[in-house]
């Protein structure tokens, strides 16, 4: 008996829920009409202006610096190193001392030459003026033309010599002014790669210092081979803007001109090789440094632009939400040319001036009211 009387209050309950749900149901609201009744009460949302600027059209690839000019600094002439008169790392001027090797055996050298010099030329001398005493003597019938012939081929023999002495003189100049090794250009010093008091040879390829020209510097990149046309049409009109980017994106390191388009595509990448040369005052640019190169191939100018938040994307395309007296909103589609550096470029549909929302529009719906927010700025607390 209590088992029927269990099983009938389970039945009672189980009635009394699905009556007490269907009416739950029946009096809820929709997600539709929940968002209709939002919009009603007016939908917090951040608004922006439509607004009117020359932007840019780019094309963007990853580069490398390079140095304008690299010189590794060697010696020309063997000896010990007595002398370091830099600082590494410091800037240098072409013809600024670096090294100097001992100049003694080539200084001894020179002098050396330069006594030979003077002993021939006192011979020459002194044939010379036999041979004018001799060309006397042949016409008068005292001296044979035999022995006038014999000292004038000695006085063009002592004139070779002096050539030669004179030579021996340049060359031993030149291993005197070898032994102090200047700068060949005008740039940055990396580190002293041998110590004063090594001995260096001119035959061993010993590396002493690089020196890197920063000013002006390259930046070499590729680019894909469909803008090879444009590329090429926009420079024979004027140089290209190139502007070096971190590589992050999040700085313009500096600004150059497109100094090269390559005469082949690579045909295994199927992209372009350039150069772009940055005078590069600041010294923002380094080399060996990746960093973006953004090529400007022309500008829009006086384009409608909303921030890149406010284009919203449906099945018929791009659409953004206008505002309208009444603080009422209306769904409306644009074409978008482009979306680039947080700006979204709006070739149709957007008229300067035109109030659009950027924010909260994932709750509106054609003619819903608006509350409009302040925008958040970095740096605010909320």
């Amino acid at each position: 008996m209590s088992k029927h009387i269990a099983a009938g209050v389970a039945a009672v309950a189980i009635v009394a829920a699905g009556i007490g749900g269907w009416q739950f149901l029946a009096h809820a609201p929709t997600a539709a009409a929940a968002r209709q009744l939002a919009a009603a009460a007016g939908v917090p949302v951040t608004l922006g202006t439509v607004t009117a600027k020359d932007v840019p059209v780019y094309v963007d690839g990853i580069g490398s610096v390079q140095a304008y000019n690299m010189v590794t600094v060697k010696s020309r002439v063997d000896g010990q190193i007595v002398a370091v008169d830099f600082k590494e790392g410091e800037e240098v001027k072409q013809g600024q001392l670096l090294f100097q090797i001992d100049p003694s055996p080539y200084r001894a050298a020179l002098e050396q030459a330069q006594a030979a010099k003077a002993k021939d030329a006192a011979q020459l001398e002194s044939a010379q003026l036999d041979l004018a005493r001799y060309a006397k003597l042949v016409v008068r019938g005292y001296q044979t033309q035999q022995s006038y012939d014999q000292q004038k081929a000695l006085v063009a023999q002592l004139t070779a010599a002096l050539t030669g002495d004179q030579a021996q003189i340049d060359a031993a100049q030149l291993n005197v002014d070898y032994a102090d090794i200047r700068a060949p250009i005008d740039g940055r010093l990396g580190a002293r790669l041998v110590d004063i008091g090594n001995l260096v040879r001119a035959g061993d390829n010993t590396a002493l210092v690089t020196i890197t020209q920063l000013h002006p510097i390259f930046v070499s990149f590729t680019l894909p081979q469909q803008y090879v046309d444009q590329i090429r049409q926009n420079q024979t009109q004027a140089p290209l803007v190139v502007d070096a980017i971190s590589g992050d994106g999040q700085h313009e390191l500096a600004q150059g001109e497109l100094t090269l388009i390559d005469n082949t595509i690579n045909q295994s990448t199927g992209t372009i090789f350039l150069k772009a040369t940055f005078a590069n005052r600041r010294e923002r640019l380094w080399p060996g440094e990746f960093v973006n190169a953004r090529v400007v191939l022309s500008v829009r100018h006086d384009v409608p632009t909303v921030p890149a938040e406010t284009v919203q994307q449906g099945p018929d395309g791009y659409f953004a939400y206008i505002v309208n007296p009444g603080d009422t909103v209306e769904r409306r589609t644009i074409a978008v040319a482009a979306i680039q550096d947080g700006l979204a470029i709006v070739t149709k549909g957007l008229k300067p001036g035109e109030q659009v929302v950027v924010s909260g529009q994932y709750r509106l719906t054609n003619g819903a009211h608006i509350i409009p927010q302040a925008a958040h700025r970095p740096g605010s607390t909320t």
